[in-house]
C-alpha cells in the first residue's frame, strides 16, 4: 500500500503557498514570472473518448477546474498503446499546464514499440497513481470449473486445447494472464481482441474459454449469469461480487495485478508544481462524486507519492519486459 500522504489541510497550505507566489517555471530562460495556474490546464489523455481513461478523466475535470480555479481542458491523444500521447507531453513545456493521464501499458510500452522518440524515465515525470481496478478470472459458465484451481487442472489435462481472450497482444490482460500461466504452468492458446468488449463477447458466447478483465467490465456479465467469476485480484472480495474469492483466498497470493490510471507530467516541471498538482488530484478524489462515480466503475482512488510511483513503474517495466522478450510478445 502507498505510503502515508500528507493531510489535506496541510497539502492545501503548502500549494496555497506555491500559487499564491511569483512562481518562475522558466527562470532560467528569462521568462515572466506568473502565479501558477494562470490559464487553462491541458490534460492529455491516451486514449480514446468513451474509454475507461478517458471516463475516470472527466469524472475528476470538474473538481479539478474547482480547485484549480481555471478551466482543464481534455484532449484525447489515442493511438499506439498511449505511446502518442506520451510523446506529446514529454515534449511539452514543464510548466504545469500539460497534464499526461494514461494506464497501465506504460512500463510495458517501450519492450512492445521499438524506436520511440522519447525515453519514459527520463523525460516523463511521475506524480501519482490516481484509481486502481481490480481484475476478475472469468470462465465461460459451460466450462465444468468452480474455481481457479479447477480451471489450472482442467487446461492442463488438454494442453493447447483451450483459449483465453485479450483486449489485444500487449495489453496487461494479456501479459499478466501469461504472468499466471507462468505461475501455474496452465497450457492455454492467447485469442487478441480489438478491445475487451469484443472479447467479452466471444467468452460469453463460448468461443473462447477464459478471460482476465477489469472487474469495471467483468461486474455486470458476472451478476448477469453469463460468465462465471472464479476470482479477483483485490486485497479483499469485492462488494458487487461478495461470493468470489481472492486470488489469495483461491491460492495464489502473488497474484495480485491491477488496472490502473495514473498522472505524469514532462521531466523537469519544478517540484513545487509536482506537489500541487498531487495535491489538487488528492483533494479531487475525496470528492463524493469523484468517489462515487469511481465505485460504479468498480475502481477505487489510489494515491502514491511520485517516489512510490517511479518504483512501481521499474518495477514492471523490469518484470514484463523479461516476459515480454521471453515469449516473445510483439504489437
Amino acid at each position: 500500500m502507498p505510503k502515508s500522504i500528507p493531510s489535506v489541510r496541510t497539502r492545501r497550505a503548502a500549494c496555497l503557498l506555491v500559487a499564491g507566489s511569483l512562481l518562475s517555471v522558466h527562470a532560467a530562460a528569462g521568462a515572466k514570472e506568473e502565479a501558477w495556474p494562470a490559464k487553462p490546464i491541458r490534460i492529455v489523455v491516451a486514449f480514446a473518448p468513451g474509454g475507461l481513461t478517458d471516463i475516470i478523466a472527466r469524472a475528476f475535470q470538474p473538481r479539478l477546474a474547482e480547485i484549480f480555479g481555471q478551466p482543464v481542458i481534455i484532449e484525447n491523444r489515442p493511438a499506439a498503446g498511449g505511446t502518442v500521447a506520451e510523446g506529446a507531453v514529454a515534449r511539452a513545456e514543464p510548466d504545469g499546464y500539460t497534464l499526461l493521464m494514461t494506464a497501465d501499458g506504460v512500463p510495458a510500452n517501450p519492450h512492445l514499440y521499438k524506436g520511440l522518440s522519447y525515453d519514459m524515465f527520463r523525460d516523463l515525470q511521475p506524480v501519482s497513481q490516481l484509481v486502481r481496478i481490480p481484475l476478475v478470472m472469468l470462465v465461460n459458465p459451460s466450462l465444468p470449473v468452480k474455481s481457479v484451481k479447477e480451471l489450472v487442472s482442467f487446461a492442463a489435462a488438454a494442453p493447447g486445447k483451450y483459449s483465453y481472450a485479450s483486449p489485444g497482444a500487449g495489453t496487461s490482460n494479456h501479459l499478466f494472464f501469461e504472468v499466471f500461466k507462468d505461475m501455474t504452468r496452465m497450457d492455454m492458446v492467447h485469442a487478441p481482441y480489438k478491445g475487451g468488449s469484443p472479447a467479452m463477447t466471444d467468452l460469453v458466447g463460448g468461443h473462447v474459454q477464459a478471460l482476465l478483465i477489469s472487474a469495471t467490465l467483468a461486474v455486470p456479465q458476472a451478476l448477469g449469469g453469463k460468465v462465471r467469476a472464479l476470482a479477483v485480484t483485490s486485497d479483499k472480495r469485492m462488494d458487487a461480487l461478495p461470493e468470489v474469492p481472492t486470488f489469495a483466498e483461491a491460492g495464489y497470493p502473488t497474484f495480485n495485478p491491477h488496472q490502473w490510471t495514473g498522472l505524469f507530467v514532462p521531466a523537469g516541471t519544478p517540484p513545487a508544481l509536482v506537489a500541487c498538482i498531487h495535491q489538487a488530484f488528492a483533494k479531487a478524489a475525496e470528492a463524493p462524486d469523484v468517489r462515487a462515480r469511481l465505485k460504479e466503475l468498480s475502481a477505487e482512488p489510489y494515491m502514491t507519492t511520485p517516489e512510490e510511483f517511479k518504483q512501481n513503474l521499474r518495477k514492471d517495466y523490469d518484470m514484463l519486459g523479461a516476459l515480454i522478450e521471453s515469449k516473445g510478445i510483439t504489437r
